[in-house]
């Protein structure tokens, strides 16, 4: 029941995140892209979509994404690994799949270690020549911290579940975390790659007083002033494109997520640029 009452709460996080959401989809709304971060230490599930199992054993420090998701309706269910879709954990009949922005989904703990969804709008807009985006997520349960790259603090007393973001000179930068105010390092320190027109978003993740603590990065490219690409990502660590588990997986996670409140409703909710 503890994945439950997270994925079950899914739905009010989106609306309270000021994600954008609103009733009724408009008439010409573009696909959303959604990746999803699973950043909650010891949970694996099992993920079925309309009666199917397509995901099995789904681990923590994974990212999966983007899909260019159409909309439509879907039952998905949730159990652990190995049981059942008799046993789900959760359950979400004609669920809606949302259009519109760039968006990732983070299953996550918050700063007391209680689990919970936080969704972010990515910022795809363009970057200046020479340049890339830097933006670091603060998901972990742990106090406020400073970011530092190359040493020096970048961004001061990020608090979860905020996130700081910067466009910087491209090239590859050693960056760590450490207490807000103190040279003491929690996480890293990471050797971050900025290539020109992308953006790099780095999750801090698990928990300090479980010492369970890590880093997850997530790439989005195409941002570059000129010539520039259609917007797009690249879920976590693995750079080649993702097979049919891993579209299947990224919908579940979306759609769990805004399942909760879609199944309360009964109505389409869409996601606004």
């Amino acid at each position: 029941m503890h994945l439950a009452r997270l994925f079950a709460a899914a739905g009010l996080a989106v609306v309270a995140s000021g994600a954008g959401l609103a009733i009724a989809a408009p008439a010409h709304a573009a696909n959303a892209k959604v990746s999803v971060v699973h950043g909650i230490p010891g949970t694996p599930v099992d993920v079925y979509v309309n009666g199917n199992r397509t995901l099995q054993n789904f681990q923590p420090k994974q990212v999966a994404g983007p899909l260019d998701l159409p909309p439509g309706q879907y039952d998905i269910a949730l159990t652990a690994p190995g049981q059942p879709i008799g046993s789900a954990i959760l359950k979400v009949d004609d669920a809606n799949v949302p259009d519109g922005a760039n968006i990732t989904l983070v299953a996550h703990l918050d700063a007391g270690g209680q689990p919970k969804i936080t969704p972010f709008v990515n910022d795809t807009s363009k970057v200046a020549a020479g340049k890339a985006r830097l933006v670091v997520r603060h998901t972990a349960a742990a106090p406020g911290v400073d970011v530092r790259a190359g040493g020096q603090p970048v961004f001061r007393n990020l608090t979860n579940p905020n996130e700081a973001k910067a466009d910087v000179a491209a090239g590859t930068v050693s960056a760590d975390v450490v207490l807000t105010g103190t040279t003491t390092v929690v996480l890293g320190p990471t050797s971050l790659n900025l290539k020109e027109g992308t953006a790099t978003i780095v999750y801090a993740i698990g928990s300090a007083d479980q010492k369970t603590l890590d880093v997850v990065a997530q790439t989005i490219s195409g941002l570059h002033s000129s010539p520039g690409g259609v917007p797009s990502g690249t879920g976590g660590r693995a750079d080649t494109g993702p097979g049919v588990w891993l579209y299947v997986a990224l919908a579940v996670g979306a759609l769990l997520v805004i399942g909760g409140s879609v199944h309360a409703s009964r109505r389409a909710v869409a996601v606004r640029r």
